[in-house]
């Protein structure tokens, strides 16, 4: 049984936490989701879209009932349109919602969510919280950042080295519910027994070097996650700081 955990921390600048996370472990459904707006109610746009996808999937129980029965190539690529569309509708609602309501016009937010089903793991990805993959001992990034210094440094516009120096690190380019549509990453994996995920907001990857999220992922759920909160309010905390872990047994 695959087993969640997480914490979700204001931070040391902000005056309100506009990140919202969802565990659900009898779905096997994990989101983590960074809200975007201040005071065009960001908070409210994260919230929002972590219950629509949670209703999303849970609309879909039959298709993910018949995966899990049959693991057949094409319902594998009907699981994967399910996420995808999952997010759209996720990116629809907020918009709308926006339109509706002058005093949260612009709010958007991020979207990083697994799905996973037995040993299959299915990622959808808006924007720059990340999803990690923790494998004997090594952390990796699954998901890309869509961040204009990310896509400065794809195109070669800027080197690795400039890049972390560069301004404008938090300058997203993909968002849900910014237009009443997103281009969602759709990527997926063969977990093993004993992998753990790790989701965060850029409140925490922002202050990570290199290394230490091999080092920090490896701990006991409660103690990794309250160590790399304190790890970035540590270092200023200038953002509200969401991480959680993921332990995927079979």
């Amino acid at each position: 049984m695959n087993k969640g955990y997480g914490i979700t921390d204001v931070g040391r600048r902000r005056q309100h936490n506009e990140d919202a996370f969802l565990i659900d472990d009898a779905r096997g459904l994990y989101v983590v989701a960074d809200g975007v707006g201040g005071h065009a109610k960001g908070e409210v746009a994260s919230a929002e879209s972590v219950e629509q996808i949670q209703n999303w999937v849970i609309r879909h129980e039959r298709l993910v009932s018949e995966y899990l029965q049959d693991p057949s190539e094409e319902i594998f690529y009907s699981l994967r349109r399910m996420v995808e569309s999952g997010i759209q509708s996720a990116c629809y609602l907020i918009h709308s919602m926006a339109q509706l309501e002058p005093e949260r016009r612009g709010m958007s937010t991020t979207m990083s969510m697994a799905l996973v089903l037995d040993t299959l793991v299915i990622i959808g990805q808006v924007g720059d919280s990340r999803v990690y993959l923790h494998r004997d001992g090594k952390a990796t990034q699954i998901t890309e950042d869509h961040t204009l210094i990310n896509y400065k440094v794809k195109h070669g516009l800027l080197t690795p080295e400039q890049a972390k120096k560069a301004p404008g690190k938090n300058v997203i380019t993909r968002a849900v519910g910014h237009l009443d549509y997103v281009e969602v990453d759709v990527t997926d994996l063969i977990a093993q027994s004993g992998d753990r995920l790790i989701l965060c907001s850029d409140g925490l990857h922002g202050y990570l070097l290199d290394g230490e999220i091999d080092e920090y992922g490896a701990l006991e759920p409660h103690a990794s996650c309250q160590a790399l909160v304190d790890l970035a309010n540590s270092r200023g905390g200038r953002d509200n700081i969401t991480v959680m872990v993921v332990d995927i047994s079979f």
